[in-house]
């Protein structure tokens, strides 16, 4: 890390203190991907397509449910009867079609010029599984299943693009695997990101094995919840696994391009990023093990997720702290960056502190997997504007990308803290309007604070969308075809 030239004893002391003898003495590792400006470029473009045009659609959908659970607006818009129906289709645009999208777009940098033909089938057949996904609401009268990991309509034209999907990701899943590139006989920063991407397409290729086998196991006669739920939670486990390396992948990178070298060399962030994978190999065992409608496979698969996960987040999270504290002042082309490695982190941990506090089916269930998922999502907002004139197109407004970051991530963090509040007082998950029984101030003033957080984070959002179509829409430096 350069520091500026300075006489001033305050910026001495500021340096002298960042440069302390407790700070680890590391070489500068700089954990960062080359970008490839071949047809791998313009793969990974469509895929980024494909996760803006999802977050598109969440973001209809998202008012619609902000509006249904505000207090007094969810009085002058009649759409309670169509709650549960657009948080199906909204958790699995932002979710599900969002991560994987932007997993196709990393893994397509990623992965070797081979396998090209396959790569643009998959995409063509995740967006039209995700297409028929995001029209279903409107055609008939679909019954929406509150399932965890994956919520579905159950409807035809729903459940066909689902599988559509899952088909489109299960072939960019094995092309991954197919063109994987090489580490390298000598370890730097890039090879301890291509690991971390790896890693990720080996988890997802695991969670579709679990889906399967899930399937494959499901005793007959269940239908409805009861299905849906023991048909996803193996395999929606697993995912979170994908969810959690390529954030991973993405805080180092961010970090080293933020002007926040890490205290941490290539040896350690692999050996972290390999304690995360290795506890992804023992889903089979629990499988074997246990039937999956016993309670033993539900808590094993749960304790997984919460230990096998936590063993890589806590070290890696720490990390980012030091170099967050350590770094000198941000400069104006790594402020939207450095943003969203700080709101991700937070918001990350936010969640998973969250989680150790609930008692009960109330909104600080949701709560809790929000600040997780958020988490994840502004880590690749960071990198969507890191990646954009490497594309071969016009960067984003430094301010304008910082302001959209800081914008979003306190919308968010209100809409958390409504829930966690409304959660104290017993308002419950999964209902909106005259059900959510709100009869006292506390409650109404927690909803309100969530409404209004949510309304913040969808500004916010909006603000992305239009940054990035503005940016994309204006050809930067020309590249080499």
């Amino acid at each position: 890390m350069k520091f500026p030239a300075s006489t001033d004893t305050g910026a001495l002391g500021h340096r002298a203190w960042r440069n302390h003898a407790w700070w680890p003495a590391l070489p500068r590792v700089d954990f960062v991907l080359a970008v490839p400006q071949d047809a791998r470029r313009r793969l990974a473009l469509g895929w980024l397509w494909l996760g803006l045009a999802a977050l598109i659609g969440a973001g209809v959908f998202s008012l619609l449910l902000v509006a249904s659970r505000t207090p007094f607006v969810q009085n002058v818009f009649p759409l309670v009867d169509f709650f549960r129906v657009a948080l199906v289709v909204h958790v699995d645009l932002s979710v599900l079609v969002w991560f994987l999208a932007f997993a196709g777009a990393f893994w397509s940098l990623n992965c070797t010029p081979g396998w090209l033909r396959m790569g643009w089938g998959a995409l063509a057949i995740a967006a039209a599984g995700a297409a028929l996904m995001t029209v279903s609401p409107f055609v008939g009268q679909p019954l929406p299943v509150m399932s965890n990991y994956v919520p579905v309509l159950e409807s035809r034209l729903f459940l066909a693009g689902l599988l559509v999907f899952a088909a489109g990701v299960a072939l960019l899943t094995v092309r991954s695997l197919g063109a994987v590139p090489r580490i390298g006989a000598r370890l730097d920063g890039a090879g301890v990101l291509r690991f971390g991407l790896n890693a990720a397409a080996v988890s997802t290729a695991m969670a579709i094995a679990a889906f399967v086998w899930s399937w494959v196991e499901l005793p007959a006669g269940l239908d409805g919840k009861a299905y849906y739920e023991l048909l996803f939670w193996g395999g929606g486990h697993v995912l979170q696994f994908t969810w959690t390396l390529l954030m991973f992948v993405a805080w180092l990178w961010l970090a080293s391009e933020s002007g926040c070298p890490l205290p941490m060399t290539p040896r350690v962030a692999l050996l972290l990023l390999l304690v995360a994978l290795a506890s992804v190999f023992l889903t089979p065992v629990i499988y074997l093990a246990y039937d999956v409608t016993s309670v033993e496979h539900h808590r094993l698969l749960t304790w997984l997720m919460r230990f096998g996960g936590g063993l890589t987040i806590l070290p890696i999270g720490a990390a980012v702290v030091i170099a967050l504290a350590r770094a000198a002042p941000a400069q104006a082309d790594e402020g939207a960056l450095r943003a969203a490695l700080m709101m991700s982190l937070a918001l990350f941990a936010f969640g998973g502190l969250i989680g150790l506090t609930i008692d009960g089916a109330n909104v600080k269930v949701p709560a809790h997997y929000h600040g997780s998922i958020v988490g994840v999502t502004i880590a690749f907002m960071g990198l969507v504007y890191l990646l954009l004139p490497r594309l071969g197109f016009a960067a984003p407004p430094p301010r304008a990308a910082t302001w959209q970051v800081w914008l979003y991530g306190a919308g968010q963090m209100l809409h958390i803290a409504g829930l966690v509040w409304s959660g104290g007082y017993g308002v419950q998950r999964k209902v909106a309007g005259a059900a959510q029984a709100l009869d006292g101030i506390e409650k109404i003033a927690g909803m309100g604070l969530m409404g209004l957080g949510g309304l913040i984070a969808v500004i916010g959002g909006l603000m992305f969308l239009v940054i990035v179509l503005r940016a994309l829409l204006r050809r930067g430096a020309r590249l080499p075809q």
